[in-house]
């Protein structure tokens, strides 16, 4: 079954991640498997650093990473089985590359309905779907 399981987050819709962080549970207990939140930032554009405070980037971390920590203390696994990161960068790139970095052997994604921009543009779940090298599966 599955012993590495990625769950990405998006602290902005934490609720999203409810559903996605339950099925991962399930997965990781069945198996006795292991779950990896973890949350991407967005990078400043360096034409607006200019207009952001020098400890701006570092507070957005040290922030995000206890948000997500909150989130990890409430999965029902052991501590030993479940961590937490952030990491900065485009969401489908960084989700893609540290399921590879992890080892992992599923992704499990929360999603809402799209929008209009996700059928234009297309989504990030959409995306990691497409090219990812191991499972993935998506909840609503």
């Amino acid at each position: 079954m599955y012993k590495s399981i990625l769950v990405p987050v998006d602290l902005a819709e934490a609720e999203l991640a409810g559903p996605a962080i339950a099925a991962a549970e399930g997965f990781a207990t069945q198996s006795e498997g292991s779950i990896r939140l973890i949350y991407v930032r967005s990078l400043v554009p360096i034409t607006y650093m200019e207009f952001v405070p020098a400890d701006f980037d570092a507070g957005q971390q040290s922030e995000s990473e206890a948000k997500l920590a909150e989130i990890a203390a409430k999965v029902n696994l052991p501590a030993e089985r479940v961590s937490a990161k952030v990491l900065v960068g485009s969401v489908h790139g960084e989700v893609l590359a540290e399921a590879d970095a992890s080892g992992a052997d599923l992704i499990v994604i929360g999603s809402h309905e799209p929008g209009m921009l996700a059928y234009v543009i297309g989504s990030n779940a959409s995306t990691i779907v497409r090219r990812a090298k191991c499972s993935v599966l998506v909840v609503r």
